[in-house]
């Protein structure tokens, strides 16, 4: 709890800012997906108890590496939060109505698993932090 008290100055600014958007190969930050919505049976896994950082990869990615260990801090450091990864290889269906361009790609779920944020590129810690602000 103490992580997500030291992080409320990051989500007041990033949300008074609004979305980050960096280029040429940095992170691209998208808001909600009109609505669309991810279960636990499409994802292999359960939902967060309040959110759920969905992390699209492919075998040689070299940041989708960096994306799992920034993902994987965030969700150990926020209760109720967890972190999947998603082989885009083997789930083209879902890669295709998501419309997943490139690796990696990050989507935040609230905890009704509807899609709030998504991010292509590697993500810095604190815009993972005050995406999750949207959903918790």
């Amino acid at each position: 709890m103490t992580g997500l008290v030291a992080c409320a100055p990051v989500l007041a600014t990033a949300g008074a800012r609004g979305t980050p958007r960096r280029r040429n190969g940095r992170t691209r930050v998208r808001g909600q997906d009109d609505g669309k919505r991810l279960g636990a049976a499409e994802l292999g896994a359960e939902l967060g108890e309040r959110a759920t950082l969905v992390q699209f990869s492919s075998a040689f990615c070299a940041p989708c590496r960096a994306t799992r260990r920034v993902l994987g801090e965030v969700a150990g450091m926020v209760p109720g939060v967890t972190h999947v990864e998603i082989d885009a290889e083997a789930h083209l269906d879902l890669v295709r109505r998501l419309d997943i361009l490139r690796t990696p790609t990050v989507l935040v779920l609230d905890a009704d698993g509807r899609i709030v944020r998504r991010a292509a590129g590697r993500p810095r810690r604190a815009d993972v932090i005050a995406a999750l602000g949207e959903a918790v």
